[in-house]
């Protein structure tokens, strides 16, 4: 196993500015895919803080290395 933890950003203009529901997903701005959480934190910093002035935009970072966890059969018991 290795210990690259993969970690995807991306954001885009929000319904509510407390929730998580895009209005456009076509227009969503991947920002990209970061080796390890610094780096994507970095990367979710910068992005949010070119659209600080606007409520409805939001950035997030996905723990991709979470969804990609192969499960095991104990796992399911």
């Amino acid at each position: 196993m290795t210990d690259q933890k993969l970690h995807l950003v991306f954001g885009g203009r929000v319904k509510n500015p407390s929730g998580l529901e895009f209005e456009d997903l076509k227009a969503l701005d991947i920002v990209g895919i970061f080796p390890n959480y610094r780096q994507a934190e970095a990367a979710w910093r910068a992005a949010a803080q070119r659209t600080v002035d606007d409520a409805h935009m939001k950035y997030v970072v996905v723990h991709l290395h979470r969804l990609l966890e192969p499960i095991t059969p104990a796992d399911s018991e």
